[in-house]
Parts: structure tokens; C-alpha cells; sequence
């Protein structure tokens, strides 16, 4: 087993979150999701111990399933799920479903998926508009939404809060009002989006980071530099990217189905300053895995709106 995957962040509630963790992201397929319980146990196998899930990918059950059936004891588990956005005006409702979908009394880390509201339609989680823009719940705002939040911390069910997909702007405001800070702040993150002012802001706050889709997918792991720099430390791009992450003390959570690549994820380097100043050097503000649609918006919300201008 890797010793990264003993590696702990301290969060601001005093938990320790495990640095490298396992994205179970699946299809809209059930079937697909169905799959995730098989390799969600071999990287259980192979020594992870933080597994990142959410309501509106379908794994929360795959999950339970995978935990259960590796007998690891709970505590020695950290596992995130997430508030899906079209949830925000049920949100105990909703932390009571995602519990019974992985058959766990807790989690680690709940977090808001999205600072926007979507309209709720119990067959749909997506919900399109006659223009194909998805379909919008203004009626509330991600600060009473949070304030829900702050009532499942206090009752037991979570450990820990916090955000995702939130912008330095949308923190802001969500201040305003807030009495529990954030533990967590999950985003897209990598060498081509290295969000540096937000990682900033948010060590200034005390609140840790998650990079998710933390490789840049073949876009950045395909980049020349970062392969001459693989290739010196004999090492793969996803490793060499993953290394630059940790660090940073950014969490980091790839998905992979694959035994073989989920132990080569968790092999950290230690990169030289040289390399790690060569990698920052590739930032250029490039969103990858949420990147505006042909209308300028992402699920409906504006860049400016979002805080990701």
C-alpha cells in the first residue's frame, strides 16, 4: 500500500481528511453505476480510505456496498457525498436518502454540490427548458440553503460541511449569513486551471481544497511539458500531475476503475522546485470539465454569476 494513502490533511472541525481519495463518478447508466461497487472495493483493497461520492452520480449505494463488503471498520473511513442541486429545498430530506442509499449512519464531508437551485422533478435531476438551458429554482438562494446544511452538522449525520463549485465571489456572499465556516471547498483544478487566488482565499479562511478532475483528463495530461517532466522521474503524467497537487496541500480524488491505475494514482513524487515552477507555468484559466456552453452559461448560470470570470 502506498504510504499517500495514509497521508491526512487537517480540516478546520479537527477531523483529518486523507490527501489522495477515490472520485466515484459514474454515467447516468445505472447499470454503469451498478459497476462502481467492484472497483470501489479493490481501491478499498489496494488502501484507500477516502472515497468521494454524490447523489446525483448514482454511487452512493455502490459505495455502501463496497465499504460493507470490505470490512473495514467505518471509523478508519473518510467518505463525502454531496447535496445534489435540486435538492437545496429539502436538504434533510435529502441527507436521510443518501444515508439509506449507502446503508451508512454518517459521513464525513456533506457538500453543496452547486451554488445554484435547480427545479425538483422526482424522474429527473436535470431538468431542461424549451431552449435546452437546465431548468432553475430562483425562489431560495444557496444561503438558506446552507443554513439547512448547519442543521444537518448539528444533528449528527454529518461530520463535516462544506462547499463545491463555489467561486471567492459566491463564498462572499454565502458569509454574509453563514455560522459554521466551510471544512471543504471542492473544484476543478489542475495545471491548466491552478485557481491560485481561490487556494489562497480559502488557506486564508482555513477552509481545505479538493481538486476534482484533478489531472485535466488527456487536454492536460497529453501536454508535452508534463510528459519531459513524466519521463525524467520515470514516472506517468497522471502521477506528475497528482504529485504537483499534493504538493500544494490540495486534496486530490481521480476516479479510476482500473486496479492498476488506481495504485499508480496514489504514487506521489516528490517533484523539484524547478519542475513544480515549470508545471505552474502552464496555468491558462482553461476549465475542462465544466466549461461554458454555446450560450455562456454553465447549467444555466452565467461565468459572471458563478464567480469564474
Amino acid at each position: 500500500m502506498s504510504e499517500w494513502l495514509t497521508k491526512t490533511l487537517n480540516l478546520n472541525t479537527g477531523a483529518k481528511v486523507p490527501i489522495v481519495g477515490l472520485g466515484v463518478f459514474a454515467s447516468r447508466d445505472p447499470v454503469e453505476q451498478a459497476k462502481a461497487t467492484s472497483w470501489v472495493l479493490t481501491a478499498l483493497q489496494a488502501g484507500y480510505r477516502h472515497i468521494d461520492t454524490a447523489w446525483i452520480y448514482g454511487t452512493e449505494k455502490p459505495v455502501g456496498e463496497a465499504i460493507k463488503a470490505s470490512g473495514i471498520p467505518r471509523e478508519e473511513l473518510f467518505v463525502t457525498t454531496k447535496l445534489p442541486w435540486n435538492h437545496t429545498k429539502r436538504v434533510q430530506w435529502s441527507i436521510d436518502q443518501s444515508l439509506k442509499n449507502a446503508g451508512l449512519d454518517y459521513f464525513d464531508l456533506y457538500l453543496i454540490h452547486w451554488p445554484h437551485s435547480v427545479a425538483y422533478d422526482e424522474n429527473e435531476s436535470r431538468p431542461r427548458n424549451p431552449d435546452g438551458q437546465i431548468k432553475l429554482d430562483e425562489t431560495g438562494n444557496f444561503n438558506d440553503t446552507w443554513a439547512e446544511m448547519e442543521k444537518v452538522l448539528a444533528s449528527g449525520k454529518v461530520k463535516a460541511i462544506g462547499l463545491s463549485n463555489f467561486s471567492i465571489k459566491t463564498m462572499e456572499e454565502l458569509f454574509k449569513t453563514a455560522k459554521v465556516m466551510p471544512a471543504m471547498l471542492q473544484v476543478e483544478m489542475h495545471p491548466y486551471l491552478a485557481q491560485n487566488e481561490l487556494l489562497a482565499y480559502c488557506r486564508e479562511k482555513g477552509i481545505a481544497v479538493t481538486a476534482y478532475a484533478p489531472t485535466g483528463y488527456a487536454t492536460v495530461r497529453g501536454d508535452p511539458t508534463v510528459g519531459e517532466i513524466a519521463s525524467h522521474y520515470g514516472a506517468t503524467p497522471t502521477q506528475v500531475i497528482l504529485s504537483w497537487h499534493v504538493g500544494r496541500g490540495v486534496v486530490v480524488v481521480p476516479k479510476s476503475a482500473d486496479a492498476g491505475r488506481q495504485k499508480e494514482n496514489c504514487q506521489i513524487l516528490n517533484l523539484s522546485e524547478a519542475d513544480v515552477q515549470i508545471i505552474n507555468g502552464l496555468e491558462r484559466n482553461q476549465r475542462i470539465c465544466n466549461k461554458p456552453d454555446d450560450f455562456g452559461n454553465v447549467s444555466s448560470w452565467s461565468m459572471e454569476k458563478l464567480g469564474w470570470m
